[in-house]
């Protein structure tokens, strides 16, 4: 029998939908790795990879203050954004503390896990590489698109995305991460640049497969345009498994309740709409659907909830770890 300790979650994805989760997730009794995408190219976060040859940091910048345990001001400084009329334009002072703990310790890595001692961290994050990453996408018209932020504008149907250059190796404390969890968390977020391009890190997304841990997928609200335009759940899915060795998923976390047609027409305008769990053809794929009112509106935006994600997840959790103390 394993000795019990605090159960064990890893995160994986980026963009918005990540941290949101990670606020309700540190709430609990729970030991959290959150595995962060180093594929963004846009904004300040591309604007500083290029100019400084790092990873991204954007991503990585708010898991950290999701995570954190600080003053509420000295988050709201960490995440600033400077609006002036010069070259500091569009930067957030977070990406600039990472770049410079970057090359004041000459390592990535490194600068995150400064900046988590600083911010009171509860939980490691870790990018999924420790390398600036290029993610390209094949449409199905059989063209090329390079980089994370053209990708859905390119009007065209990805067919699969896939990483540059080939050497790309993921850190050892993800493989062991990955290898000690007790549950394993992907989304929510973008489907192929914020998802796919943690799961595509060689042996990464390998690691996943194997791993005895229970997998849970969190299932997009609304569909992103240029990116799962009608894609229903098992879409999703189909999606993940279509670029993966394996049938990995467990569990599927779904939104149960309609969308306000109010909200809904505004979403219209993006060419976005709600995800329809198609439960039969998850039930083919062999998933456990769970269905519940997980959504909330912010500023107008449909998110989820973390607080009730946060609750479903920690209570699969404690059933899951109950199973593998008792074996």
């Amino acid at each position: 029998m394993r000795e019990i300790g605090q159960p064990r979650i890893v995160v994986i994805g980026g963009g918005t939908g990540l941290p949101v989760l990670l606020r309700g997730l540190k709430q609990y009794p729970v030991d959290i790795t959150a595995i962060v995408t180093v594929a963004d190219d846009g904004g300040s976060s591309g604007r500083i990879r290029e100019d400084m040859h790092i990873p991204p940091p954007g991503d990585i910048r708010n898991v950290l203050a999701a995570l954190s345990d600080v003053e509420p001001l000295v988050e709201e400084m960490f995440q600033h954004r400077f609006n002036t009329s010069n070259e500091l334009s569009g930067h957030s002072l977070g990406n600039l503390i990472l770049a410079a703990m970057t090359s004041i310790t000459g390592n990535f890595v490194h600068a995150i896990q400064e900046m988590s001692k600083v911010l009171n961290v509860r939980g490691k994050v870790l990018p999924a590489a420790n390398q600036s990453v290029v993610l390209n996408a094949e449409m199905e018209d059989g063209t090329i698109v390079s980089g994370e932020s053209k990708i859905p504008y390119s009007g065209k149907r990805i067919k699969k995305v896939f990483l540059t250059p080939n050497n790309i190796r993921p850190l050892p404390e993800t493989i062991q991460a990955i290898r000690q969890a007790d549950l394993i968390i992907i989304g929510p977020g973008s489907l192929y640049t914020s998802i796919l391009p943690n799961l595509l890190v060689p042996r990464l997304g390998d690691e996943v497969c194997r791993t005895q841990a229970k997998k849970v997928y969190i299932c997009n609200l609304m569909t992103q345009a240029g990116e799962t335009n009608g894609f229903s759940a098992s879409d999703h899915v189909r999606a993940i498994y279509d670029h993966m060795s394996c049938a990995f998923i467990n569990t599927i976390l779904v939104n149960n309740v309609e969308v306000p047609q109010d909200v809904q027409l505004r979403y219209n305008e993006e060419l976005a709409h709600p995800v329809q769990y198609d439960m039969p053809q998850l039930s083919d794929l062999g998933i456990d659907v769970v269905h519940a009112d997980i959504a909330y509106l912010e500023n107008g935006a449909l998110r989820h909830d973390p607080k009730k994600v946060a609750k479903i997840l920690y209570n699969l959790l404690i059933a899951e770890t109950n199973k593998r103390y008792e074996a």
